[in-house]
């Protein structure tokens, strides 16, 4: 801060403002500040905002005093294109505003005009002031040289002589061209805006290699990218619009595991795709069976043209067969006996992958990963889910996600790690776009409101992938939970994230667990072929598919769902019921949400201040997306879900359109 005015507590700001803050395009990112000065003349603020690039053009957009009290100042900027943008907040002493609330305040009093002659010719020489400003601007200056004229003919009485001075014309002028004194500027913060997809998606994972079906005798047969491509249909119709892929490259022998992570694999098992390379290629190929790259360019081009999107692993670790083994082994970790450090995450432990090194040569180490990453971008990926981020250097990904958008600034980076609150949050504030979180175990209906809460509160730097269930993750809930539980927690992950995933078999209340009390699946697909039958389980009424394909449909339709700001828990008298507003600053629209957190028996309560989150002062009609039905919210209504017909109820202002 630079000047006489007090200006701090300035948001959006990550790590001291040594970090820029989140926004994709178009998002409303509300920018804060404490402003005040001695005494008891007012004050004003602004937003210098500025764009990418050295030619952009800043803007100045004012501030308004929301807290009095707190001294605090807000307003509202709105990125419109990709990039590093920037602002700061400017403050100044604000003479026109501190005269005119000094002269209403005596004319209030009752002084007569000869007890104000200061005061009047004041306030003529600010308006002099103003008209020759906003002159040399360009603007007409005729209001406020009339209006002083006016405050200096002592011949008129005191109400005609204020009456230009308080008027339209006036005020207008002073809009456009304030007075400022004692102009005190703010430090320069910076908002990387990333295109909208960061902030808002549905995503599927799916393993290609499992979608090659069986064949006469019954057993699976590896799929191709091309018998993958032939599900994507099936995928887009549900409203997803990011297809991830685990990692499609060469898999070793060595150490390969077998069926449910055997130590031993036998001579069809397929292997951990996360056992990456073997003589076949490494991070820069793709799995034989699989394809060839211009198959996997295919594919890309299939799910682009369904209006969907190819997300891809990136996991930086080896299997003991990948060419880096042979060709780089300081990149890797060499124990006395001259072996090399296997992966361990007691007590799991994992022979068939070896952990990169990052000490021994970073540079070099850093430069083969941007390679292999520009190459999947030159195949068309535009996404990458990052395995295990935390295990490597926080440097290391702020220098490659830097240096990936550089030129690719439409890429994106998602951070699986489960890991601690500290650590997952400082690789968002590094750089990665989206981060996977821990509403996988908040289940209860205020840990999950909580939670909500403290994400909505960190949108400036960390935005969620509430993914229901990944390869590695069965939560008991869903083991035992059954068919409701699926819908209920798919329910709550749609509507409470923007961002929200399933990993295949989730449609189908795939549950078994490899052993009680663990969270593995058991015949897990990460060592497994798993071909699924969905046109079957959905023609027997055994598919998740249409609840999922209305979740998406519904979220599609309304904005208020592919935002993170803006969530308002409201009071139901129930435990087992939560009731939430979700709503777009851009466009107003919301959509009120209530979940049974209860999948086995009929759940009923009193949600109240309904139309209060609406901004509304009297009942309000809504619409049930979810069982077509129009009713009336008051400040106290009842309602009762059951979760053998629905599980949430989803209501909008708006009919379907």
């Amino acid at each position: 801060m630079s000047g006489r005015l007090a200006v701090s507590d300035i948001t959006p700001v990550v790590s001291g403002g040594t970090r820029p803050s989140k926004a994709v395009v178009g998002e409303h990112v509300p920018v804060t500040a404490t402003v005040w000065r001695e005494g008891h003349e007012r004050v004003a603020a602004s937003v210098v905002w500025s764009g990418p690039g050295r030619d952009a053009r800043p803007v100045t957009l004012p501030m308004t005093l929301v807290d009095e009290g707190l001294d605090r100042w807000e307003a509202t900027v709105v990125p419109d294109r990709e990039g590093m943008w920037s602002f700061r907040v400017d403050a100044w002493g604000d003479p026109w505003a501190t005269w005119l609330s000094d002269i209403r305040a005596l004319t209030s009093a009752g002084r007569r005009a000869e007890a104000l002659a200061n005061e009047l010719e004041t306030g003529a020489r600010l308006l002099d002031r103003l008209a020759a400003e906003a002159g040399g601007q360009g603007a007409d200056p005729a209001p406020a040289r009339e209006a002083a004229a006016a405050l200096r003919r002592a011949g008129l009485p005191l109400e005609r002589r204020l009456a230009p001075a308080l008027g339209g014309a006036v005020a207008a002028l002073v809009a456009r061209h304030p007075l400022r004194d004692l102009v005190t500027r703010g430090p320069v913060r910076h908002i990387e805006t990333d295109r909208q997809r960061a902030l808002a998606g549905a995503w599927y994972e799916m393993f290609p290699r499992s979608t090659g079906g069986r064949d006469a005798g019954g057993r699976p047969v590896h799929g191709t990218f091309a018998t993958a491509a032939a599900d994507l249909p099936r995928i887009a119709a549900m409203g997803f619009d990011v297809v991830y892929l685990p990692p499609v490259h060469p898999i070793g022998t060595t150490h390969r595991k077998g069926p449910d992570n055997a130590l031993v694999a036998g001579p069809g098992d397929v292997g951990s795709p996360w056992a990456v390379g073997s003589y076949e290629g490494g991070h820069d190929a793709v799995h034989p069976l699989l394809g060839t790259l211009a198959d996997f360019r295919d594919f890309v081009t299939v799910a682009r043209g369904l209006g969907m999107e190819v997300a891809l692993d990136l996991a930086l670790q080896c299997s003991p067969d990948h060419p880096w083994v042979r060709e780089h082994p300081e990149w890797f970790t060499t124990l006395p006996d001259g072996t090399i450090r296997y992966a361990e995450n007691p007590p799991k432990r994992y022979e068939d992958i070896y952990p990169l090194n990052f000490d021994n040569d970073p540079e070099g180490l850093r430069a083969e990963v941007l390679r292999v990453v520009l190459h999947w971008v030159e195949q068309g990926v535009r996404i990458f889910r990052v395995d295990n981020p935390h295990t490597k250097p926080l440097n290391f990904w702020e220098d490659l996600i830097r240096r990936v958008k550089e030129t690719h600034p439409d890429v994106l980076f998602l951070a699986e790690a489960f890991t601690r609150p500290a650590v997952l949050k400082d690789l968002a504030r590094a750089g990665f776009t989206q981060s996977y979180t821990y509403f996988t175990w908040r289940t209860r209906k205020q840990e999950l409101a909580d939670y909500a809460r403290e994400l909505a509160s960190e949108a400036d730097f960390l935005r969620p992938n509430f993914f229901v269930n990944t390869p590695d993750i069965l939560h008991a809930t869903l083991q035992h939970g059954g068919p409701a539980m699926f819908a209920l927690r798919a329910a709550l992950a749609a509507t409470l994230s923007p961002t929200w995933g399933v990993y295949s078999g989730y449609e189908l209340y795939e549950h078994l667990p490899l052993r009680q009390g663990s969270e593995e699946y058991a015949r897990s697909e990460k060592y497994e072929l798993r071909p699924r039958d969905h046109a079957a389980a959905e023609a027997q009424g055994r598919s998740l598919a249409p609840w999922l394909t209305l979740l998406n449909r519904v979220r599609a339709e309304h904005p208020a769902l592919r935002q993170l700001r803006r969530v308002d828990f409201l009071d139901v008298d129930n435990d087992a019921l939560l009731a939430y507003v979700k709503t777009d600053p851009a466009t107003g629209d919301r959509v009120l949400c209530v979940v049974t957190l209860d999948p086995h028996t009929p759940q009923s309560g009193v949600v109240r201040g309904v139309p209060e989150a609406f901004g509304a002062d009297r009942p309000l009609l809504l619409h049930d997306r979810v069982t077509g039905t129009t009713g009336l919210w008051d400040t106290d209504t009842p309602v009762t879900i059951d979760p053998a017909r629905a599980v949430a109820r989803l209501l909008t202002k708006e009919l379907p359109r």
